[in-house]
């Protein structure tokens, strides 16, 4: 046990019993605990295996390969659309907490096979991410900008379009494009 995760999880206010049920199911994974994002992260050799997380309408485990893992019970969700590789076991109660320990179990072993063997996750190239219609014409809007993108490596391009998508107003979305042509037209990345 992780003193870190003791104090992080002391002031969870909304899922304090759910949360210290999911960490004994976590612990008994022989992984190491550690706190990640600020949240109780289990580890397999410094590598990232699951998190547990809680949110306003649920709590979760969140395998960091899930998108590789088998998944029969069908119950691993893609957080966002912009998530490539990590899934979540999604609860809003105790009761589902109970009645799905054994599946978690299974997961959260599956989750270690998986990252003792090395399998990675196959991530998205930059040119497959669908770039929305108005980001593409605020960018043609700004002189040369356009070719300066494409010129970028793909993890950069990647990350300004992440950037860019990830804000939900459109208005939000062009002011991010007109703050980052600066650092595009240098050749630069989102955090260069």
């Amino acid at each position: 046990m992780n003193k870190r995760v003791d104090v992080a999880l002391s002031k969870e206010s909304r899922w304090p019993k759910e949360m210290a049920e999911l960490r004994k199911i976590a612990l008994a994974s022989g992984l190491t605990e550690e706190l990640k994002w600020g949240q109780p992260c289990y580890t397999l050799n410094g590598k990232n295996v699951f998190l547990i997380h809680g949110f306003k309408e649920y709590f979760a485990i969140l395998f960091m390969k899930g998108v590789i893992m088998k998944d029969p019970k069908k119950i691993l969700f893609q957080q966002t659309l912009n998530v490539q590789g990590p899934r979540q076991i999604r609860m809003a109660n105790m009761a589902q907490l109970k009645k799905l320990k054994p599946v978690i179990v299974s997961y959260i072993k599956e989750a270690i096979n998986i990252e003792e063997s090395g399998a990675q996750v196959p991530l998205k190239k930059a040119s497959e991410f669908e770039i929305p219609e108005e980001i593409l014409k605020t960018m043609k809007k700004i002189s040369g900008l356009t070719p300066a993108f494409k010129k970028l490596t793909p993890g950069r391009q990647r990350g300004y379009l992440l950037f860019f998508t990830g804000a939900k107003q459109e208005a939000t979305r062009i002011a991010r494009i007109e703050k980052s042509a600066p650092r595009i037209l240098a050749g630069k990345g989102l955090t260069d």
